[in-house]
C-alpha cells in the first residue's frame, strides 16, 4: 500500500526543513552534552538529571523520524486559485451569530500564526473542501452541529 502524501506549502516546507537541520546538529549537539554533563555526577540509578536528559533525547529522536517521514513523503506545491476550496485555500466564512473567521484548509504541519487551521481530515475542514462563495457548509463536531457560510475563498500566499 503506498504511503499517504502530506501536502506542504513552500513555507512549510523550508520550516521543516530547518527545524530538522536545527536537530540533527546542534539539538543532538545539546543532548549529548546534558547527558555527559549527568553522568559526571556519578551513580545514574538515582539520578534524575540523566534520566531527563535521556527522556529529552528519546523524544527528540522521535520528532526527527516524524520529520523525516513528513519530508520523504511530502508533496510541496501552492494551490489552485480556481475559488474553489481546497488544501492550500484560506476561507473566509460566517458562522450562524453573523462572526467572520478564516480557516487555512491545510494538514496541521502548515499551521501558520495568525490563522485558523482547518485539517482536510478534521470535520470542518472535510466540510469546507469543495465549496464555493455563497455556499453553507454543515458539519458533526463534539459539540453538536455547526453550519457556516463561506463569503470568500482565497489562496494562501506565504
Amino acid at each position: 500500500m503506498p504511503e499517504a502524501k502530506t501536502w506542504l506549502t513552500p513555507a512549510a516546507l523550508e520550516k521543516l526543513q530547518a527545524e530538522f537541520d536545527h536537530l540533527t546538529t546542534t539539538g543532538r549537539e545539546e543532548i549529548e552534552r546534558r547527558i555527559a554533563e549527568a553522568r559526571s555526577h556519578g551513580d545514574l540509578r538515582e539520578n534524575a538529571e540523566y534520566d531527563t536528559a535521556k527522556n529529552d533525547q528519546g523524544l527528540m529522536e522521535a520528532r526527527i523520524r516524524q520529520i523525516r517521514h513528513i519530508l520523504d513523503n511530502a508533496v510541496v506545491r501552492e494551490a489552485d486559485d480556481n475559488g474553489i476550496v481546497g488544501v492550500g485555500s484560506i476561507a473566509t466564512v460566517v458562522d450562524e451569530d453573523g462572526d467572520e473567521m478564516e480557516f487555512f484548509v491545510a494538514p496541521s504541519e502548515n499551521k501558520l500564526p495568525g490563522l485558523l487551521l482547518a485539517s482536510p481530515d478534521s470535520p470542518l475542514g472535510a466540510a469546507l473542501m469543495g465549496a464555493t462563495a455563497g455556499d453553507s457548509v454543515t458539519y458533526e463536531a463534539p459539540g453538536g452541529t455547526f453550519t457556516y457560510k463561506v463569503t470568500n475563498v482565497r489562496v494562501y500566499e506565504g
